[in-house]
């Protein structure tokens, strides 16, 4: 398997992850309290955003050629960082 198939399967799998992820927030959202549930919102919102964006970074590189994966990868892990950063930041919210 190649770095570029293998780089797509993890991010695939990540992708399904954090779809789980949000789900468990929306869920939890549900229960919050009317002060608390405004965040949750708020922040599965920029998360769902942010993973589409993920999403077409992701089939960029499926679709590039071999020489503009490697540049993409740059911009993906940019959003990838971003992701991880919010939802980790609404993870310990609900905590």
């Amino acid at each position: 398997m190649d770095k570029r198939t293998e780089y797509v399967e993890k991010l695939s799998s990540q992708l399904v992850e954090w779809d789980n992820q949000i789900d468990v927030l929306k869920d939890k959202a549900e229960s919050a309290t009317p002060e608390t549930k405004f965040d949750f919102h708020n922040a599965i919102a920029t998360l769902q955003l942010k993973r589409d964006e993920a999403a077409a970074k992701l089939q960029g590189i499926s679709t590039a050629s071999d020489d503009e994966w490697e540049e993409l990868k740059t911009g993906t892990e940019q959003v990838w960082g971003e992701i991880r950063s919010i939802l980790h930041e609404a993870i310990m919210k609900i905590k």
